[in-house]
């Protein structure tokens, strides 16, 4: 099994490097089913190995001149904010019992079934929207609305260990009129940013980590980043955003069924 999550981790990390997002929803999926750690747990590793690929990822694109950082950071502070509170603060104040009666609700499975309804919403924008088409450049951009977008992308993130690409390229995108390829640029560094400092969280609140996993996760994931910004200029990135939606779906499926059945 550990053969496929490393197989899986190559594959997430094409996808976040050539759309931007996405891939990394496949993380806590992958460390919970393929390597068997514990939800709460896996969400700290997400964000270790997310932002350290998103890193490599998002120099890649400075180099090339894609990356408005002005912009990215107007997003990206709120979000760090709140990515930071939130896994410092919110998650190790959650019990790891919720509800005993008159069922029982433990931590990890709640984590486990908002991850697979977030991963239904990641499906949806992903099968519905078409970003590359639907730019909008607008003269008038609410700020309030790009610093609450970055709140509740920290949140997420914080809590469910999901680099949030997903929701920061529409935001981007849509609200501060950015060109598609400049907003892949930019979210890999948001998701760098806020994913690497919320991670610092963990370490206040002294969790463990297997760093040897961790080491190999980020190897086969940094790979797989290397693959998707060379087949970002190559490959319509479109059907790669469809077919990666249709994946999640079923993904998602998969883990509402084995959670709750």
């Amino acid at each position: 099994m550990e053969y496929f999550g490393y197989l899986a981790a190559i594959v997430m990390g094409m996808v976040l490097g050539a759309i931007g997002g996405g891939g990394s929803i496949l993380t806590v999926p992958i460390l919970v089913y393929m390597f068997g750690q514990d939800a709460s747990l896996a969400t700290g590793y997400s964000l270790l190995i997310v932002g350290l690929t998103a890193t490599y990822g998002a120099i890649g694109y400075y180099r090339q001149g894609l990356i408005e950082v002005k912009a990215s950071l107007i997003f990206a502070v709120p979000s760090i904010i709140a990515v930071y509170l939130t896994r410092a603060y919110l998650m190790p104040a959650i019990p790891e019992v919720i509800v005993s009666s008159p069922f029982l609700l433990e931590k990890d499975l709640l984590i486990m079934v908002s991850f697979a309804l977030l991963m239904l919403l990641s499906a949806y924008m992903m099968l519905t929207k078409n970003t590359s088409q639907s730019r909008q450049q607008s003269k008038h951009h609410n700020p309030l609305y790009i610093v609450l977008e970055g709140m509740v992308v920290g949140v997420v993130t914080g809590m469910l260990g999901a680099g949030g690409g997903f929701l920061i390229i529409p935001a981007l995108v849509l609200l501060m009129g950015m060109e598609m390829r400049k907003a892949v640029g930019a979210s890999l560094l948001i998701i760098s940013l806020k994913s690497l400092i919320g991670f610092t969280g963990d370490l206040q609140a002294g969790v463990s980590l297997d760093w040897s996993l961790i080491g190999k996760l980020i190897i086969f994931t940094i790979f797989g980043m290397w693959l998707g910004t060379r087949m970002a200029s190559k490959v319509n990135s479109t059907m790669l955003q469809k077919g990666f939606g249709i994946f999640t779906l079923f993904i998602a499926i998969f883990i509402l069924v084995k959670e709750i059945i």
